[in-house]
């Protein structure tokens, strides 16, 4: 397969909306669409020559090196109107990647079919907001939404450290500090401990990935600012707990006083298959800070806001399986998908009779 050939494969994943490609050997390229799976048909099997030629032609020279000395790698694309994060990885000692497509255009939440509530959270000065769920289910395309409101009503300095960027914000009312790990910053570590003194009024903060970002995500709320960032959980008290966990058991006390304060909200988000199977729909669980909840984390009683979620919906919160029920009765997805996506099984009954 030649390069123009891949390019082909991008603009065929463009057409179709694709959110994901796959280059792997043994495979035709194949696209991810609306969540599932689907070769590019008329494109021959590739072999390990092949996927090897078509992947060593978008990498540069320094790329290429690091890729050969750490077996992956992950970088930034552009590719016409359209931005792609790509994991290139070995597969049984064959070139294989994964591309993630992610749109030149910062769609709106409203677009985005997100529920207005989320428009608090781009008039906070401070705090934490977190998006936690699968890779895959639009957290990133959430927050830019968030941050492009943001850059479009107000004037703020806004640094992002990503691995690698993705959305890419043109500047309206506010400035972008946009730094890439390996290109703009050795380590997440020495970015984020330079970020303060950088004067940033927001920070996105890619992945929360380990202790020392979680750390650095507490800090940097608590010093005035706000913070973006992501984490692979299933419920919002899950990713409560798992910032927590990361931390020594000498430590986690003094840790849920610091979250319990900076906390702001945290937004759990899953894209389910529509009523017709031609697209996704969000479905949010949305925990919102408030005494109640504050009080909950710092006594270590996570495990007890499940009512609070359950119970607040008047003021913005709510559970994801009452979030999968209205999704149900308003006829956009299907009671297959209901219970297919439902975290708390034995809850989710009592939403749909």
């Amino acid at each position: 397969m030649t390069q123009i050939e891949i390019g082909q494969v991008f603009d065929a994943a463009i057409k179709q909306g694709a959110s994901d490609i796959h280059i792997v050997p043994g495979y035709r390229p194949t696209l991810r669409v609306h969540g599932e799976l689907k070769e590019i048909g008329q494109s021959e099997i590739l072999s390990k020559i092949d996927t090897q030629k078509i992947l060593s032609g978008l990498l540069t020279p320094p790329q290429k090196d690091e890729f050969e000395t750490n077996l992956e790698i992950d970088f930034g694309y552009d590719w016409k109107s359209t931005r792609m994060r790509i994991n290139y990885y070995f597969m049984k000692g064959g070139h294989a990647a994964a591309f993630r497509l992610i749109p030149t255009d910062i769609k709106t939440l409203e677009q985005l079919n997100l529920p207005s509530t989320l428009h608090r959270f781009t008039t906070l000065q401070e705090g934490l907001v977190l998006l936690t769920g699968p890779t895959g289910d639009g957290k990133s395309t959430t927050i830019a939404a968030l941050i492009e409101e943001i850059n479009i009503n107000t004037s703020r300095h806004v640094i992002t450290i990503e691995d690698p960027i993705e959305y890419v914000y043109t500047p309206k009312k506010s400035i972008f500090s946009q730094r890439e790990l390996h290109s703009d910053t050795h380590s997440w570590g020495k970015a984020l401990r330079s970020v303060l003194r950088e004067d940033p009024d927001i920070v996105l903060i890619g992945e929360m990935r380990d202790q020392e970002t979680v750390q650095a995500a507490l800090t940097i709320a608590e010093t005035g600012h706000l913070v973006f960032s992501t984490l692979h959980t299933n419920s919002t008290p899950e990713a409560i707990n798992r910032m927590i966990d990361v931390f020594p058991a000498s430590q986690q006390g003094q840790i849920r006083t610091q979250l319990s304060t900076v906390l702001s909200a945290i937004i759990y988000q899953r894209l389910i298959p529509n009523i017709n199977r031609d697209g996704r729909v969000p479905c949010l669980e949305i925990l919102i800070n408030q005494p109640a909840v504050a009080s909950l984390i710092r006594d270590g009683k996570t495990f007890m806001i499940d009512n609070v979620l359950e119970t607040q919906e008047d003021q913005g919160l709510i559970l994801f399986e009452k979030y999968l029920s209205k999704l149900y009765k308003q006829n956009m997805i299907s009671r297959e998908d209901v219970f297919a996506y439902a975290v708390r099984k034995k809850e989710i009954e009592k939403f749909v009779q």
